[in-house]
Order: structure tokens, then C-alpha cells, then sequence
């Protein structure tokens, strides 16, 4: 999506500002993010009043869905409406993701947690990486297109029938958690026949007092608020990044590959380590890998650099953000578990504001994105700082009284 924003969407915009096609994908992934935290806010305490996990979830996978397979039939100069349907899509997939993760607690005991959630991860690079290399051979074999005049040749056709291969895919893999996931019971409050948004809002006010009782809890939310910035950001700059620095299509999509392909035993590993030295020791050592890729970012020249970048990036996404939710979940009282999550995901999506957005402006000041890399480093340290007050057993105490 990157590569096919930069130069087929946007490669209309005057060759000077050859780097504002990044700082521009940056900005639409922050706008994204902040609509999705704002609905991530409602729909949680909604989802626990109304007992419609699933069905919320629904409706985000059909706005995903939707978007998703519209990109198929945009094209040159559309860099607008290709912005409003990645955000569109975005919002499905992020949005989503509330009622997702608000499940885990509900199917899974207290002592299996950190494996399932890293499971989950794992099939999840597995799906992930086969639909992506059917997508790199699409791009590879379908030719290639000259967008305009002096422009390099881009696989348009091969991209937009990736697009349309992932909204596919998207409804396919879906079915199963619909058909056999049961839907987890509700907490009921207030008056039968009460507008759940109206209930959700007391709820949500209640919610913020309430947290001041879970202090592990809230100080492990602000951590994560940090330290997912600089991660997300790295997972939505990357590409874009990679292309504004002159490395090939085939290479970028093939480095992701691998990022797929690497991420499945490491984010297994990362679980059975977690078993071992703890959640937060496990979290701290990827946002430590993840320090030396911001820095390996930007010395970054050559296709090569691109390569091991991505492999390390596979080495500690999956396992830092599965830790991450699991962590969290084990200090989540169960009867609101939609609710708690929603903060979750909040500073996750708000987290997805920050990052994109400084990289973005300060590659557009500095007329390149390098020193945006660099940017990442505060949000890895800050949220790493944070992370090593967090008490988790006290958290987990405070989780299990409440339940």
C-alpha cells in the first residue's frame, strides 16, 4: 500500500517534493489512527452493555472489506480518495481489533494467556505471509505500467488485484470466529430499554475514576502508549520509507515476506521465553531489537540493509506486541474486559497518531525522512522507562480482587 501510494496514487506531485509522497502517507495513517481511538472509546463500554462483541466486530469487517476491495479501482493522481479508503479500511481493521482482543480473557484461563495470545500472533504471520507471497508473485509476473510521462514502470494491475486478494481473504478467515466463537455474556447496568451509547458514556466516565485503582494497570497502558508508537510506526513507515530511498518494489514486498516468515517461530519463542524470565523482561528485549533497527534505519542505503532491517523487525514484532496484550489481560478484571480493552487500544490507536505524525513532519521539514527515523528512539526509551516500574504481580492482584 506504501509503494502504491507514493508512486501511482501520488505520482502526480511535483518530482521536487519527491519526499512529501512519505510525510503524506505518514499524516493519512495518524488521521486514521485518531478516528479509530475516538470509536475505540464508545464501542468498547457499548460492546460489554450490549453482549454484541461479535456483532460490532461484524460491521468493522465489513467497512474493511468494503474500502479495501474499492482501492482495486483507483489509480494515478487518486491520492486523495486512495487516502480516504485506506483510512476507511484502517478503521475496519484497527476497529476491530476492540472486540477482537476484548475476547481473550473470556476463551482462554488465567495461565494460558501469554500462549494463546502468541499463538494467535503466530497463525497470524502464517495467513499473513501466504497471502503476501501470492501477492509478490502477482506483482512479479503481471506487467508493469508506466503511470506518466518519465515516471519509472510500477505493477499497478499486480497491486490492485492485491487489494482485492486481501478484502477476499479478510472475509474468508472470518467465518470461522463468527461460526464457532461464542459470543461472551454481557455485563448489564442500568435500566432495560436504556440507549446502550448514553450508558456507555456513564460507564466510561466511571471507568476513568476506577482506573486510579488499578495503578500497575494504568502506568502499564502509558508505557505501552510510548513504546507501541515507535513499533507501529516502524511497521507503517518502513515501506514507504524504503521506497523514498530508491530500494525496488520486488524488494520491499519480499523484506515484508520475510518479516512473515521469521515472525512465526520468534513470536512462539517470545511466549515460551516469556514462561521463563516474565512478560516484561520478554517486552523490554524486543523494544531493545527494536532500538538498533531505528538506528540501522537510518545509515540505511541499500536493498541488503532493507533485508536484515526486516529480519529483526520479525525477530521482535510479534513477540513485543503479544507479550504486550497478554501482559495487559492479566491484569484485567474479566467483567470488563471490553471496557479496560478499549483503553488498550486507545493508547495503541492514539499511540498510531504520535508516531506517523512526527515522522512525517519532520521528514517534511527536513526535506528527507532519515531523521524521522531517528525520531523513533524517544518513543522506544520513554515507554521502555515506564515499562520497568510497572509492579505485574500487584497488577494482577488488584485484576483478581475486582473479579
Amino acid at each position: 500500500m506504501p509503494i502504491f501510494f507514493r508512486n501511482v496514487a501520488a505520482v502526480t506531485l511535483p518530482e521536487t517534493q519527491h519526499h512529501l509522497a512519505t510525510s503524506l502517507w505518514g499524516y493519512t495513517t495518524a488521521i486514521a489512527m485518531a478516528i479509530v481511538a475516538v470509536l475505540s472509546l464508545i464501542l468498547g463500554p457499548v460492546s460489554d452493555y450490549a453482549s454484541s462483541k461479535k456483532r460490532l466486530l461484524a460491521v468493522f469487517v465489513g467497512v474493511g472489506v468494503l474500502s479495501t476491495s474499492m482501492l482495486t479501482f483507483t489509480g494515478p493522481g487518486d491520492w486523495v480518495w486512495v487516502a480516504v479508503l485506506f483510512i476507511l479500511g484502517s478503521i475496519g481493521a484497527e476497529g476491530g481489533e476492540v472486540f477482537y482482543n476484548a475476547m481473550l480473557p473470556h476463551i482462554a484461563h488465567p495461565g494460558e494467556i501469554d500462549r494463546v495470545s502468541s499463538r494467535g500472533y503466530a497463525l497470524g504471520y502464517v495467513g499473513g505471509g501466504i497471502l503476501l507471497a501470492v501477492n509478490l508473485v502477482m506483482i512479479g509476473l503481471l506487467p508493469k505500467t508506466v503511470t506518466t510521462p518519465g515516471a519509472d514502470a510500477v505493477p499497478v494491475l499486480g497491486m490492485r488485484l492485491s487489494f482485492l486478494s486481501v478484502a477476499v481473504w479478510w472475509v474468508v478467515f472470518s467465518i470461522p470466529l463468527f461460526r464457532r466463537v461464542p459470543e461472551p455474556r454481557g455485563v448489564r447496568v442500568g435500566l432495560a430499554g436504556e440507549n446502550p451509547l448514553l450508558v456507555a458514556g456513564r460507564r466510561l466516565s466511571r471507568t476513568f475514576r476506577e482506573m486510579r485503582r488499578y495503578r500497575q494497570l494504568f502506568l502499564f497502558i502509558i508505557a505501552f502508549w510510548f513504546y507501541n508508537d515507535g513499533i507501529g510506526t516502524v511497521m507503517k513507515m518502513a515501506v514507504a520509507y524504503g521506497d523514498e530511498i530508491g530500494i525496488g518494489t520486488l524488494d520491499l514486498v519480499g523484506a515484508i515476506l520475510l518479516t512473515q516468515a521469521v515472525g512465526v517461530p520468534f513470536t512462539i519463542l517470545f511466549g515460551r521465553l516469556a514462561g521463563r524470565i516474565g512478560a516484561k523482561k520478554g517486552i523490554l528485549s524486543g523494544l531493545g531489537i527494536y532500538m538498533l533497527i531505528a538506528i540501522g534505519g537510518y545509515f540505511m542505503t541499500r536493498a541488503i540493509h532493507f533485508w536484515a532491517l526486516a529480519c529483526l523487525v520479525g525477530v521482535a514484532q510479534g513477540g513485543s506486541q503479544a507479550l504486550s496484550r497478554s501482559l495487559y489481560a492479566s491484569m484485567v478484571p474479566k467483567k470488563k474486559s471490553a471496557e479496560f480493552f478499549s483503553f488498550y487500544n486507545i493508547s495503541g490507536k492514539f499511540a498510531g497518531v504520535m508516531g506517523p505524525a512526527v515522522f512525517a513532519l519532520v521528514g517534511q521539514l527536513a526535506g528527507t525522512s532519515r531523521l524521522g527515523v531517528l525520531s523513533l528512539i524517544f518513543f522506544l526509551v520513554v515507554g521502555g522507562v515506564l515499562l520497568s516500574f510497572v509492579d505485574i504481580e500487584e497488577g494482577r492482584k488488584a485484576a483478581k480482587s475486582n473479579t
